[in-house]
């Protein structure tokens, strides 16, 4: 067995400092809560004379949580005024104590100088703090708010009629302390999941073949996500055998793409379903193909994301495909983008020189009047269809007869 050694020398204190105490924290936040409420006393004359402290009331209103009303007399409160002035008080009309508020008491001058009459907490510093009201029915106000003849010869009335806008805002204290845990909550993955039973292959129950290519499915996912599918796999005219279902006039990486947003909610790579080199060709040619068939199945946004897409991607070499394609769908917003791009003098020229262009006058006749008055509204200051003033025409040369090289986009 070994032996055990002892150390005789002296313990050195350790060379960490203390560990600070924990600190917490608070905030104490004081606001108010603001709300208004317009008060019309309409037949002012016929209200006078009802009494000394007599009153019209206006409806209630809320502010805060607390209910509140407006409170006018019209011969005064006070019986020691002899009915010389008019006044006007807020009231706490619901139950409550000690409720602290801040006020304002405006009568509109109703003609178009603006100099309203303005009693207000609001505005000036309030060096006793807000008003308490200590139970209902507490009041603030004026009792000798207006003098009578003032007010019957002012801009304040007018066609027999007042109007009072009160402000109130409720004093609220809110104390926020530390968060004593935080809790990291993770983004919805649903798409994964149904993303990854399609790569898996397990459990489908429906085939498709397009082009001599099978792709495997699953009935109730298919219908979840398209109404066209709901009806062809469960409807009452659903085709007699589901095993398998022929497919036409689309291409397989089209229908791969298809499914692959039914699946993940998503646009695939579009360049890796193609194979091609020219990202930017691939990718228009596919979201056209791509539109065609969400507009067929009713993919209402795999038809928007194409969309998109497209409006990125408008260029000379595509745009007339693109707005045949818009026109056949009914992609309103990127029939316009389409029509705006063409109008364009300079893009108008190079279009009409491409393939696209006989496409989409013989396909889509309509559309050459609606890009004939969009042309139109450009004005004679940016094309000129008939060598009036300076412009360019369409054979590519100016008016001065020099060639002019279109512009890509």
């Amino acid at each position: 067995m070994g032996t055990i050694k002892v150390f005789n020398g002296a313990l050195k204190p350790s060379s960490s400092p203390p560990l600070p105490p924990p600190v917490t924290c608070s905030t104490s936040c004081t606001e108010t809560v603001d709300g208004c409420h317009e008060f019309k006393i309409s037949g002012y004359s016929l209200a006078k004379g009802m009494g000394i402290g007599k009153f019209v009331a206006s409806d209630s209103f809320v502010v805060g949580g607390y209910t509140w009303a407006i409170y006018f007399y019209p011969d005064g409160k006070s019986v020691e005024d002899n009915a010389a002035f008019v006044s006007l008080f807020i009231a706490l009309a619901s139950e409550g104590t000690d409720v602290r508020a801040l006020f304002e008491l405006t009568l509109l001058d109703q003609s178009e100088k603006q100099r309203h009459k303005v009693h207000s907490h609001f505005l000036r510093r309030l060096d006793s703090g807000p008003y308490t009201l200590k139970y209902r029915g507490s009041m603030w106000g004026y009792k000798r708010f207006f003098k009578r003849t003032q007010l019957e010869t002012s801009d304040f009335l007018k066609d027999d009629c007042l109007i009072i806008k009160c402000r109130v805002g409720v004093v609220k204290t809110n104390t926020e302390g530390p968060k004593i845990y935080s809790i990291a909550v993770p983004p919805s993955n649903i798409s994964q999941h149904f993303g990854k039973l399609l790569e898996s292959g397990k459990l489908t129950d429906v085939s498709f073949e397009v082009d001599r290519e099978v792709f495997s499915a699953h009935k109730v996912v298919l219908a979840a996500r398209s109404p066209v599918f709901r009806a062809q796999l469960f409807g009452p005219l659903k085709d007699k055998s589901t095993h398998c279902i022929k497919v036409e006039d689309i291409e397989v990486p089209v229908f791969k793409a298809l499914l692959h947003f039914i699946y993940w909610d998503a646009l695939p790579d579009m360049q890796e379903l193609v194979g091609s080199l020219n990202s930017n060709w691939a990718s228009t040619m596919m979201a056209q193909h791509l539109l065609a068939a969400a507009d067929r199945y009713g993919l209402e946004r795999l038809r928007l994301l194409c969309e998109a897409k497209l409006c990125e991607n408008v260029a000379i070499n595509n745009v007339a495909t693109t707005l045949a394609l818009a026109e056949q769908h009914h992609c309103f917003q990127l029939k316009a983008v389409c029509l705006k791009f063409i109008a364009v003098p300079e893009n108008l020229r190079a279009v009409i020189e491409t393939d696209g262009y006989k496409y989409l006058r013989e396909s889509c006749p309509s559309v050459i009047t609606e890009l004939l008055h969009c042309v139109a509204s450009i004005g004679e200051h940016s094309f000129v269809a008939c060598g009036y003033g300076k412009g360019t025409l369409f054979d590519g040369s100016d008016t001065n007869g020099r060639r002019v090289k279109p512009r890509l986009h």
